[in-house]
């Protein structure tokens, strides 16, 4: 198995006549993602690497029925409106690939992704990658890429950096441990699904014997994801690396989301709370995959 997709979860793309949504539909549909279609409005009426366009999600879901999966290639002012739309249409996982959406208008979708039981991944991500199943996003960029760099099986990853997400799925690969599904949960500080939610997912995927997790400072996902551990809701071994060790208060790390504030989001608090609930936390990141098949070995 997998979390969040697999080669038949049925997917449309918002946004598919631009620049990155044409691209990235190139790899989602080279790569073996069920890519029914894409909507962009007033564009109704054309084609995108074969594929019809409509001008909106409820048009597209009269021609082929109820998605699965949106993957959202919009401006971000424009991110809300694509996602509220999907989700009006029954569309129940979003991956909002911009960055700089209006942390506002990330609440109004999160709410109301809530009410109906949507999930949305992002924003601020490069999306979701099944090894030898399918993706969703812009994960490994090309598909012969990501055939050759992220091998199937049994060890779920979790980051909330994109480059670093690639990188763990590549050199586990590298050293032949396989992957089940690599998520980038996205670098801004409100995200849909976080470390604690992919956390839960692989716990419940039979398929998933071991989760390695990239955190850094800036929110709480760490330590929330420290406590499902520690009250025994997560139970599969945890390998993690916090990066930002030498960041002060007050000091941005490279994403939106990773800031620490006061005593706030500290790699100190996030480390701490990880080893305490029984992870597996390395002090460099070179060590992630010495460290993982040193767990998978011990399973």
């Amino acid at each position: 198995m997998s979390i969040l997709v697999d080669e038949k979860t049925r997917v449309l793309v918002q946004g598919i006549t631009g620049r990155e949504g044409r691209v990235r539909t190139r790899l989602m549909l080279d790569y073996g993602t069920h890519v029914l279609c894409g909507t962009t409005p007033g564009k109704g009426g054309g084609e995108v690497h074969g594929l019809p366009v409509y001008d909106t999600v409820e048009e597209a879901v009269e021609f082929h029925g109820a998605f699965d999966a949106s993957v959202i290639y919009v401006p971000a002012p424009l991110v809300k409106e694509a996602a509220l739309e999907a989700i009006a249409a029954g569309v129940r996982l979003l991956v909002l690939v911009p960055d700089r959406v209006p942390i506002h208008d990330v609440l109004e979708i999160a709410e109301e992704a809530r009410q109906v039981g949507a999930e949305f991944i992002g924003p601020n991500t490069l999306g979701v990658l099944s090894p030898g199943k399918a993706v969703l996003g812009m994960m490994g960029g090309r598909a012969d890429a990501a055939r050759r760099w992220f091998l199937p099986g049994r060890v779920g990853v979790c980051s909330r950096s994109g480059g670093i997400t690639s990188a763990i799925g590549y050199y586990l690969s590298k050293k032949g441990i396989g992957l089940s599904t690599m998520v980038h949960v996205g670098g801004d500080a409100v995200v849909g699904f976080s470390h604690p939610s992919a956390l839960q997912a692989f716990e419940a995927d039979p398929d998933t014997d071991v989760i390695v997790m990239f955190g850094e400072i800036g929110t709480s996902q760490e330590e929330r994801a420290a406590k499902l551990m520690a009250n025994g809701t997560v139970t599969k071994p945890v390998v993690a690396f916090i990066g930002g060790a030498s960041a002060q208060k007050g000091t941005r790390f490279s994403h939106a989301g990773a800031i620490v504030e006061g005593d706030r989001g500290s790699h100190e608090s996030k480390v701490q709370a990880l080893s305490e609930a029984g992870a597996c936390v390395v002090s460099k990141f070179d060590d992630l995959p010495t460290a993982v098949q040193a767990v998978v070995d011990a399973l």
